[in-house]
């Protein structure tokens, strides 16, 4: 005679536990390092922001297992890595050793659940259908395939929603330094100090192209580089705009007045638009969840008083 089904359900309840518990103190672990690092050049800081002498060697950073598996397994000089070092900058992740850490991640994520799927088969066989434990395995490997690349999409849409909301704001800043006397380059500085507070991401983008222009790169190149980390066709836009002002002789004050003109009447369209899609969102949860009650509260007692009729009669 078969299992009941409920102990089915309990093996599977407990191999996903133990396998959740073994992500998250992995996980834990690699972002608990990585804030001490953090929070250890920032003790060693002197007064004025600069590092002391015995920061140089003391925040040579340890190499984590995790970053020396992605280093085995990863090239220095391919245009992938490149690629993946762009797309972890988008979401946030400016350090040298990100691209490596985040194949080592998933390399482990993709050999540790099938570990603890052999360990804890034994105790599940009896209750699993033939081939149980190869579709299991695929299943895992599949998920732990795809899951960081999720979450890193996720994060960089949710950077670029974040980006969004406040390049208006951050035009509107540069608009009010520059008419206010300011260089271009002495109104990014100002503005990148004043969205700390409320845009901090986009407050570090501004600070990069800053320091890039301090080493020596071009004011329209660093711009360009600007709009790619963010990847806002209103930032290209925007280092098109700075770049044919440069070009032609035009006045930048004038060019980013009009420019956060725009901006102001795509925030305003951008909220009619969320606003007018509001309705269609709504009729899911309606037809799902709203109806149904109301039919029941409306229908019950109609319901169980002809039943009690016909009961009667």
């Amino acid at each position: 005679m078969p299992p009941p089904v409920p102990d089915q359900i309990t093996a599977i309840t407990i191999i996903m536990i133990v396998m959740g518990a073994a992500m998250l103190v992995l996980g834990s672990k690699v972002f608990r390092s990585v804030r001490d690092r953090r929070q250890v050049s920032d003790r060693l800081k002197t007064d004025d922001g600069r590092p002391s002498r015995v920061s140089a060697y003391s925040e040579r950073p340890k190499v984590s297992l995790v970053e020396k598996i992605g280093r085995r397994f990863t090239d220095p000089n391919s245009a992938d890595l490149t690629k993946l070092r762009f797309r972890l900058m988008k979401a946030g992740y400016y350090g040298k050793s990100a691209p490596h850490i985040y194949i080592g991640v998933r390399f482990v994520a993709l050999i540790l659940p099938q570990f603890i799927l052999l360990a804890c088969w034994p105790l599940v066989d009896q209750y699993m259908p033939q081939h149980g434990l190869l579709l299991s395995s695929v299943a895992l490997g599949i998920i732990a395939f795809i899951s960081p690349s999720f979450i890193l999409d996720k994060k960089v849409a949710s950077r670029e929603e974040q980006y969004r909301n406040g390049f208006p704001d951050m035009m509107d800043l540069l608009v009010a330094c520059v008419e206010a006397g300011l260089s271009l380059d002495g109104a990014v500085q100002r503005v990148s100090d004043e969205l700390v507070q409320r845009y901090p991401n986009l407050a570090d983008h501004l600070k990069i192209m800053n320091l890039e222009m301090r080493a020596g790169r071009a004011r329209t190149e660093a711009w360009k580089n600007f709009a790619d980390r963010l990847g806002l066709d209103e930032a290209r836009a925007l280092a098109t705009m700075l770049r044919q002002s440069e070009e032609l002789g035009t006045s930048v004050g004038e060019t980013l007045r009009v420019f956060a003109s725009d901006m102001r009447e795509k925030r305003m369209l951008y909220a009619e638009e969320k606003a007018l899609a509001l309705p269609a969102k709504l009729v899911v949860p309606l037809i799902l969840f709203v109806f149904p009650s109301l039919l029941v509260v409306l229908i019950l007692p109609a319901v169980v008083r002809m039943m009690y009729v016909f009961s009667q009669t």
